[in-house]
């Protein structure tokens, strides 16, 4: 082989590498870069996010605006997300302003110099930025940052987490661990709690802003007159079963017979209805009598008697 103008494949050319897990870093900025986007943007509506602002019981951030114009079913024509991607996005969460908490963010004006560092990266706050009233800390990506519900100040989740108090440190309205939520919460510990939290608030008839639910008191009243329905049939049907044993089986035959029965009836019906149809058209021995010139098949064309005058 050789001096054709032709090339020998080496083997890895020819042996494709399996494709590399991403590493530690990468999975870090690429987590970085989402939670970057998620703070200054609302997926609604695809707007920077501004004040208002509001968060769903697993800690997903919107604009308060965008929440409305879900629950009305307004349009935006300026790109807000389709009411299939909307649904998607909230999973069925927030059903109205009682599933969401307003945050109550401690704002601090930025200088003239710090202002044109961050307006680029953070569009959606010029000239102020978010801080934990404890700490000082800037909220963003780089911090993890909580706030209480009901009154939904916001705080570095340290500061929560050190003080160890049952009342917020802003209003001193009094509240339980439980109702501490994490906002963009990036580890599975932190989701899965708050899933269970909300699922818990469900079933005790309240929302994720502890209020009690629209409707919740009718659809417990409904809820216990189909159980105990369900109960008095059940209970019904078991007593039947046993007294009578294959008695259930039995009434499934003849019905079934019953019904075969009547759709073979229909069907000779039909066949008879068919057959006087044609008998009508021919005539037969029996009334020769009274079809002397025969059938209209037969009898051809007779002028009537008046026409020959």
């Amino acid at each position: 082989m050789g001096n054709d103008g032709g090339s020998i494949p080496t083997r890895r050319e020819l042996v494709r590498e399996a494709a590399k897990a991403p590493s530690a870093t990468q999975v870090k900025e690429a987590q970085r870069e989402q939670q970057e986007h998620y703070w200054t943007t609302c997926p609604l509506s695809h707007k920077p996010l501004q004040r208002p602002i509001v968060s769903d019981s697993v800690g997903n951030l919107y604009n308060k605006d965008a929440i409305l114009k879900y629950l009305i079913g307004a349009e935006d024509e300026e790109g807000i997300s389709s009411k299939a991607d909307c649904d998607e996005i909230l999973q069925r969460r927030v059903k109205s302003l009682k599933d969401v908490v307003e945050l109550k963010f401690e704002i601090e004006e930025e200088d003239k110099d710090e202002t044109a560092a961050t307006v680029q990266d953070n569009s959606a706050r010029k000239g102020e930025k978010w801080v934990c009233p404890v700490t000082r800390k800037q909220l963003g990506p780089g911090v993890k940052a909580v706030y209480i519900v009901p009154c939904g100040h916001v705080f570095a989740e340290e500061a929560v987490r050190e003080m160890k108090s049952d009342k917020c440190l802003q209003c001193a309205e009094p509240y339980t661990q439980d109702n501490v939520v994490v906002i963009l919460p990036t580890k599975d510990a932190d989701k899965q709690r708050q899933m269970a939290r909300g699922v818990k608030l469900g079933e005790q008839g309240l929302t994720h802003s502890l209020k009690k639910a629209s409707g919740s008191k009718k659809r417990k009243k409904h809820a216990a007159a189909e159980s105990s329905t369900t109960t008095e049939q059940s209970s019904k049907s078991a007593s039947s079963t046993a007294s009578s044993g294959a008695i259930k089986n039995a009434a499934t035959a003849m019905l079934t017979a019953k019904v075969l029965e009547e759709e073979n009836k229909k069907k000779k019906q039909k066949v008879v209805g068919r057959n006087e149809t044609l008998k009508s058209l021919f005539h037969s021995d029996k009334d020769k009598h009274k079809h002397k010139d025969g059938d209209f098949m037969t009898r051809g064309f007779t002028i009537p008697a008046d026409a020959r005058r």
